[in-house]
């Protein structure tokens, strides 16, 4: 069973969809509707639901207010989906308006497959990464640690690690310390095609969002749900335990690699970008 909560920002758009998304789901047997408002004030009448199904929250747009409030209460998320990210997916541009129309009823439906699909996209993960070596220096009070081999990054400093022909993507540790303590993780969805520089999700801290911007071309097959408990893991493990995309890799890999920095490269990069924020 599937717990669905869905944006509470009724008074807009993409808050609408999420909601009339999410009670049309509801009218199937597999679907439970969580309304947020009643859930941010008494949780309790649900718990029993929470803990029959999987959470699956349904947020209108990058504010994330449904997301936020599930982690505020130390609900466990299983999916995640963003009605504003399907509306783009589909070259679609939800407007202010909140009548329904033509717009709004393809978003919704789109919507209402991706949560119906009953074919398990996750692909096993066969993923191996060796043991990292480490170069350090120290600006101020930080210390910004680099892997010595194995790693690529470009210049918005997120880093691509090649194993045949998948490849895990995360951001470096310089990334993590300018954020501070990381709060959330909005990844893609499994499946989407990303180019080169393509935004492939975002974290967030207290202090800011930050897109993640592909260093190579490739085909989502994985992302690291464990973040969505623990996205301290970012912080603490930001080339480990804390990558955020697993790609199976297209014929350009080559090509991609070609025009990121390797480790020293980015090594010497690095110290000089930080110089330059001090």
């Amino acid at each position: 069973m599937k717990c669905l909560l869905p944006c509470n920002g009724l008074d807009k758009c993409a808050g609408l969809v999420s909601g009339q998304a999410a009670v049309e789901l509801s009218q199937q047997d597999d679907f439970e509707l969580i309304c947020p408002v009643l859930l941010n004030q008494n949780k309790s009448p649900y718990e029993k639901i929470l803990a029959q199904g999987d959470l699956v929250v349904i947020d209108g747009c990058n504010t994330r207010c449904a997301s936020k409030l599930a982690q505020s209460l130390d609900l466990k998320i299983k999916d995640k989906y963003n009605v504003s990210d399907v509306a783009k997916s589909m070259d679609l541009k939800l407007g202010k308006d909140l009548a329904v129309n033509e717009t709004t009823k393809a978003v919704q439906k789109a919507l209402v497959e991706k949560l119906t699909q009953t074919e398990d996209k996750k692909e096993a993960s066969t993923f191996e990464m060796t043991t990292i070596d480490y170069d350090s220096f120290m600006e101020g009070k930080f210390v910004f640690k680099v892997p010595k081999q194995g790693f690529f990054f470009n210049e918005n400093d997120c880093w691509v690690y090649v194993s045949g022909n998948s490849a895990r993507i995360g951001v470096s540790d310089y990334v993590q310390q300018n954020l501070s303590d990381i709060l959330y993780y909005d990844p893609p969805e499994i499946d989407d095609e990303i180019e080169q520089f393509d935004d492939c999700g975002s974290i967030e801290s207290g202090k800011a969002v930050f897109e993640i911007i592909a260093p190579v071309s490739g085909r989502v097959t994985a992302v690291n749900e464990a973040l969505q408990d623990s996205p301290e893991w970012i912080n603490e493990s930001p080339y480990e335990r804390g990558w955020l995309v697993e790609i199976a890799l297209t014929d350009e890999v080559t090509e991609d690699l070609e025009i990121l920095h390797d480790g020293s490269s980015y090594f010497e990069y690095l110290k000089k970008k930080v110089a330059q924020d001090v």
